[in-house]
C-alpha cells in the first residue's frame, strides 16, 4: 500500500512539473529566477508570464524581464482592452465587469513597459493582466509613478525582473456580474540580478499622494509573507535570503 501511494505521489509531482512546463513554455526569460507559485492556470505571454487566480478572476502574479533595449521600443500604445480568450468563462474578468464600477483596469505588466513589440503591446490589454483598481490618485497617480520610477531604474541599471499582482483583504469587494475581486493591496518586487539587489512595494489600493510612495517600500520577505508567494527561488540560497531581507531605498 505504501508503495502505492508512492508511486501515486511521484506521478504528481511529474504531471504537475508538466503542466508547469506546458503552461509556461516560451516564458524562460520572464521566469529565469523562479516562480512564485505553481497554479493550476499559468499562461506566458510574449512580454510576461503569469498565474491566474479563477476565484479571484485575476492574476496572483505577474512576472516580466525588462531591459533598456525593449524600453527604447516604439510601439504606439494598442488600447485594445479584452476578455482572455485562453480562461473560461466564469474564471475570468469581462470588460463588462469594469463598467461603471467605479474601477480602472489596472496592469500589472504595463503598456508602457512592451512598447519593444506590436504582440507583447496588445498582450498587455488582455484582462488576465489587470485588476481592478482605484483610478485617481493611484492607476492614474502613486502607481503609475511608481512604473516610472521602475523604468528610470531599467534604464540605468541595463535589466530588472519584476514581479506585480494583488493582495487581498478576507473580506474585499467585488465588481460585476463575474464577481471579480477588488484587491485591498497591490505589491511590486524588482530584482537587479547584475548587483544582486532588489526592492519591493505594497500600496493600498486607495487615493494616495504620489510623494508618500516611500512609504511603502519593503522587502521581498514581507511580500511573500502577506502573499504566500515565493520569489527568487532559483538563486542560490544565501543569496536569496540576503536579496530578500534587504530594505535599502538608497540603493535605487
Amino acid at each position: 500500500m505504501k508503495k502505492t501511494v508512492w508511486v501515486f505521489q511521484l506521478f504528481l509531482l511529474f504531471w504537475a512539473a508538466g503542466a508547469l512546463a506546458e503552461g509556461l513554455e516560451g516564458c524562460d526569460e520572464h521566469i529565469k529566477y523562479g516562480i512564485p507559485s505553481a497554479e493550476p492556470i499559468l499562461l506566458c505571454r510574449m512580454g510576461y508570464a503569469l498565474s491566474h487566480d479563477p476565484q479571484k478572476k485575476a492574476a496572483r502574479w505577474v512576472a516580466y524581464h525588462l531591459t533598456k533595449e525593449k524600453l527604447e521600443g516604439t510601439q504606439a500604445r494598442s488600447d485594445d482592452f479584452r476578455t482572455d480568450p485562453d480562461l473560461p468563462p466564469g474564471e475570468r474578468s469581462e470588460l463588462k465587469d469594469y463598467k461603471n464600477s467605479g474601477y480602472d483596469r489596472g496592469h500589472l505588466a504595463p503598456a508602457a513597459d512592451m512598447k519593444w513589440d506590436a504582440r507583447a503591446m496588445s498582450d498587455s490589454f488582455l484582462l488576465s493582466n489587470m485588476a481592478p483598481q482605484v483610478g485617481a490618485g493611484f492607476n492614474r497617480g502613486i502607481w503609475a509613478v511608481l512604473e516610472e520610477r521602475v523604468r528610470d531604474w531599467t534604464m540605468q541599471r541595463g535589466a530588472v525582473f519584476i514581479f506585480t499582482g494583488p493582495i487581498y483583504a478576507e473580506r474585499h469587494p467585488h465588481i460585476g456580474p463575474n464577481a471579480v475581486s477588488v484587491p485591498t493591496y497591490f505589491y511590486k518586487v524588482v530584482f537587479d540580478p547584475a548587483e544582486g539587489e532588489a526592492i519591493a512595494f505594497i500600496l493600498p489600493n486607495k487615493k494616495l499622494k504620489t510623494g508618500d510612495l516611500p512609504n511603502y517600500i519593503t522587502n521581498v520577505d514581507t511580500v511573500e509573507a502577506r502573499t504566500g508567494l515565493d520569489f527568487l527561488s532559483e538563486l542560490e540560497d544565501s543569496v536569496e535570503d540576503l536579496v530578500e531581507v534587504q530594505i535599502q531605498p538608497s540603493l535605487w
